[in-house]
């Protein structure tokens, strides 16, 4: 799933410069120069999103997608859980699926009051999109009865590796 990689190489490099800590705009922009001019087989230093965010709200394109993103950004299962359980109760259900995760997110407690979320979603031709959000209060789950996860979040994560 290369192409999803991609899009997302191409969305993040314009992001980064505005969400990153200092170091790791740094990091990459060294690691892009000696690429360029010194040594072009170098990898180039993968910035560290999650200095940036608490929460990753992912497309549920799929599980090629999901794996994918998990690789690109290093992220843990539990970043990809909300993602990967929407997948597995709602289906992709295209880039509205952001929503859907977030909802998760919320519906488990995970929402703190300034927590940065980040959420990002492919359109047709694998076009990235990406919305950067900050909570503005403590998402209590217990009061939140419009949540469309909250008649059965007590049974997620289910194990959905298939």
């Amino acid at each position: 799933m290369n192409t999803a990689g991609d899009a997302l190489k191409a969305n993040i490099s314009i992001l980064g410069r505005y969400v990153l800590p200092l170091l790791e705009q740094l990091k990459f922009l060294s690691t892009s120069i000696v690429k360029k001019y010194f040594n072009t087989r170098m990898k180039l230093y993968t910035p560290n999103f999650k200095l940036a965010f608490e929460h990753f709200c992912i497309h549920t394109g799929g599980k090629a997608v999901q794996d994918e993103m998990q690789k690109i950004l290093e992220l843990s299962d539990w970043h990809l859980e909300p993602s990967r359980m929407t997948l597995y109760r709602y289906g992709n259900t295209s880039s509205s699926s952001v929503w859907y995760v977030l909802a998760y997110c919320e519906a488990k407690g995970r929402i703190k009051k300034g927590d940065r979320i980040w959420q990002i979603a492919f359109g047709s031709g694998f076009k990235c999109n990406s919305v950067v959000l900050c909570a503005l209060r403590n998402i209590d789950p217990v009061q939140e009865n419009y949540n469309p996860w909250i008649d059965e979040i007590h049974q997620f994560p289910v194990n959905a590796t298939s």
